[in-house]
């Protein structure tokens, strides 16, 4: 699946630098029933800035009537421990919510919306057309008070009722946002439909229009291909993905799906092909072991589970006996 712009394959990184995003915080517990106590959201996401993770998606500033599991929203932005080199980012949905956030201190401006005009409808009540042009304010407000801006593109390998999305519809909405100066652009793969030779061929044409432009993808593991992804869209040229802690995270239109790619998963897989990911992965799982507590159930997450590939475990109590006895048959057969 070499794609000529990494003459590495796929399976052998080199130290190259990967950079993990996590979104867990956000694109996880927004999808929790349980409401998570606003000092405990505060502890994870220190925990997780002293990970080593690149970015955190801390929260989204949406009314709280809308998601009511981050109604805390600036309380958390304001009173986390800020770690020098990562970036706080947070959903912002509107104007509104741009206020909210850039005077809660926020990094990063993170807007959203679809590439799917069927999608963009159904999720957020407007033409694309109408959400490009409110969005457009916002990421006018942030840049005038400094503040950078990301835009993700819902919906950019797939739509849950539209079907394929063309790379066309997909890069030309991207062309907007570039043009008015956006600091990334974020493809999602929103309810799991991406497959890996669609990631390379998007991944590299993204790539190829706008170098300078910090791309991120965001991968759902619905269908059990978001590591492949991950590797596709790695050796394509991308080098920036979100991932959530313990693989939580939903989509109301993938029913019964599992969420987003997992952060400790995607670091073992990466640093185990010797990719260079800046993420202490003890530290990783061991902020994973929270989220059942705090989440009232269990999570995707088969790391936290089963463990490290070299987490080793302690032979039979009897195991000396057993040695013992097998030398001996040894002995007598010989």
């Amino acid at each position: 699946m070499n794609t000529g712009m990494n003459k590495n394959p796929v399976w052998f990184g080199a130290g190259r630098r990967i950079h993990l995003q996590e979104v867990g915080t956000r694109d996880g517990l927004q999808a929790e029933c349980a409401f998570v106590p606003t000092e405990d959201k505060i502890a994870l996401v220190n925990e997780l800035s002293a990970t080593g993770l690149s970015k955190i998606e801390v929260t989204s500033f949406t009314s709280p009537t809308a998601i009511p599991a981050l109604r805390d929203a600036e309380i958390v932005m304001r009173e986390i421990a800020r770690r020098p080199g990562v970036v706080y980012s947070a959903l912002v949905p509107n104007m509104r919510g741009a206020e909210r956030a850039i005077e809660a201190r926020t990094d990063e401006l993170n807007l959203v919306m679809s590439a799917s005009e069927t999608h963009n409808l159904a999720n957020l009540r407007m033409t694309r057309a109408q959400s490009f042009d409110a969005l457009s304010q916002v990421a006018r407000l942030a840049q005038d008070q400094g503040v950078a801006v990301n835009v993700s593109l819902s919906c950019s390998f797939g739509c849950p009722m539209e079907g394929d999305v063309s790379e066309s519809a997909v890069l030309g909405w991207a062309q907007r946002f570039v043009d008015l100066g956006v600091h990334g652009i974020t493809l999602c793969d929103t309810t799991g439909m991406a497959y890996p030779g669609q990631v390379a061929a998007l991944t590299r044409a993204t790539r190829l229009r706008w170098p300078h432009t910090e791309l991120t993808l965001h991968f759902h593991n619905t269908r059990g291909m978001g590591l492949a992804n991950v590797l596709a869209g790695i050796d394509a040229g991308a080098d920036r993905f979100d991932a959530s802690l313990g693989g939580i995270g939903g989509c109301p239109y993938a029913p019964g799906a599992t969420g987003n790619v997992c952060t400790e998963e995607i670091v073992h897989a990466l640093q185990l092909m010797d990719y260079d990911t800046g993420v202490d992965l003890a530290r990783l799982i061991a902020a994973s072991q929270r989220l059942p507590g705090l989440i009232g159930h269990d999570m995707p997450s088969q790391i936290t589970k089963a463990g490290r590939r070299l987490d080793l475990h302690p032979v039979p109590a009897d195991f000396n006996t057993i040695r013992a006895r097998a030398l001996a048959r040894d002995t007598v057969t010989h």
